[in-house]
């Protein structure tokens, strides 16, 4: 199986080259950001990054505008927001600007590998539809755009 490749983005730098090194022992490519805007830049600039771990409590751009902006940046990135200081309203938040999953701070390193495999592998699925949809042939470049939207938001546009 190919390695995920994902960035971890948290201020808190202790807990950033802990979580970096700790994954990196299960085999994933993992990169690290200390700000949401290093991290935009990161994802605008590397298109295989699958996953990002992502802290909403930032000095700066926070998670929430983070996540905004990687999706935009990469709308195939899967995002999991982990948190120490989250709330109902940010866990909502985040779910409708398109994270993943959402996590409290602490949580056990098992579930948050589960998570970074499943977030990765749906990626790769939607990756993997939409090169199906630009390969098909017989149908109008708006009928393509239109197919490619539904799967980067989450529907299966089927055999339409």
């Amino acid at each position: 199986m190919q390695p995920i490749s994902l960035i971890i983005v948290d201020d808190e730098e202790a807990f950033t080259e802990t979580l970096a090194v700790r994954l990196g022992k299960r085999g994933c490519v993992v990169k690290t950001a200390l700000d949401g805007a290093t991290a935009v830049r990161q994802v605008e600039e590397d298109h295989a990054i699958e996953v990002a771990v992502l802290d909403i409590a930032m000095p700066g751009m926070d998670g929430i505008e983070t996540l905004g902006a990687m999706k935009k940046a990469n709308p195939l990135l899967e995002v999991i927001m982990l948190t120490g200081q989250g709330t109902v309203h940010t866990a909502v938040e985040s779910i409708k600007l398109g994270a993943y999953n959402y996590l409290g701070k602490p949580c056990k390193i098992e579930d948050l590998i589960a998570y970074i495999e499943e977030a990765a592998s749906q990626r790769r699925e939607r990756e993997t539809k939409i090169l199906e949809v630009r390969m098909r042939p017989f149908i109008t470049d708006e009928k393509r755009k239109a197919l490619i939207a539904a799967i980067l938001r989450g529907e299966d546009p089927g055999e339409e």
